[in-house]
Formats: structure tokens, C-alpha cells, sequence
């Protein structure tokens, strides 16, 4: 497993974005406060890097980094889905249930979202309640917050 860290930019909730990966392409992204790995770079990380400090600052709206996340089939499915949402678009999780053929996925849409390892990349931030309020966010609401006002 290859680690690499990444300082997040001005004012980010949090101080170090954490990604890692196998050979096959990034299997994580996580927000953290600390640096807690050693760090053990390779082609797909240092891509992240790359595309990410490019994203913040307003460089790329699409990601092409290799992407490797695990899970269920239907979280993969939910995942490939998010990728969808362009950038700067707000989805609920109604629209998204829809996307994968029922209105009732809602509550499966939503636990998907909240196993997407890739924060960010695989956008789950862009996915908001039927009101257009800000919920669910495992990285917390202030990034979620952060990420959408950054979009705009």
C-alpha cells in the first residue's frame, strides 16, 4: 500500500489530506489532522497530488488519476454515479436514487455516500438533502461546506 499526504490549502477545516493506493489506482482519500504514515509514494499518488493542488486552485474540474476504491457492488455503482455530478452541481439524494432506477435507494444512496472512501474525487460533497441542506458528510459538514463554496 502506497501513502501520501498532501498540506490542504488556506482555511481547510483540516490541516493534511491523506491519500493512498494500490497498484491498480487511489483506494483512499481522507481528511486527518496529522501525518500518521510513513510515506510511500507512487505513480497513481503523486498523480493525486498533482490533480488535487491543481483542483484548489481552480485548475481542473475533472479528475483522470486511477481510481481503485473497494466495496459492494451497489456502492461501486452509487460511486461511479457521483463521479457524474459535475463540477459546481448540487444533486439530492432523491436525484441520485433515481440515477440508479428507484426513489426508494434513498436510504441506500445515502449509506453508499457515507462508505465512499475517495472523498472529494468520487464527489459525495456535491449530494445534498431534498431541501438543499447540507447533510451527511463523513469528512464533516464544515468540509462539505468548504468544498461546495469552493465550487462555486
Amino acid at each position: 500500500m502506497y501513502h501520501q499526504y498532501l498540506a490542504s490549502p488556506e482555511k481547510f477545516p483540516k490541516p493534511w489530506i491523506h491519500i493512498t493506493a494500490d497498484d491498480e489506482g487511489v483506494t483512499s482519500i481522507y481528511f486527518v489532522d496529522e501525518q500518521t504514515e510513513k510515506e510511500l509514494k507512487s505513480t497513481h499518488t503523486k498523480q493525486c497530488v498533482k490533480e488535487l493542488k491543481e483542483f484548489f486552485s481552480h485548475k481542473r474540474k475533472v479528475f483522470t488519476v486511477a481510481l481503485h476504491p473497494q466495496g459492494t457492488e451497489f456502492q461501486k455503482k452509487v460511486w461511479k454515479h457521483l463521479c457524474d455530478i459535475p463540477y459546481g452541481e448540487r444533486w439530492s439524494y432523491k436525484d441520485l436514487a433515481l440515477k440508479l432506477g428507484s426513489v426508494n435507494y434513498c436510504r441506500a444512496v445515502g449509506m453508499a455516500n457515507s462508505r465512499n472512501p475517495i472523498s472529494l474525487i468520487v464527489p459525495c460533497h456535491r449530494v445534498l438533502g431534498h431541501d438543499g441542506k447540507l447533510v451527511g458528510y463523513t469528512g464533516g459538514l464544515d468540509i462539505k461546506d468548504w468544498l461546495l463554496n469552493h465550487e462555486k
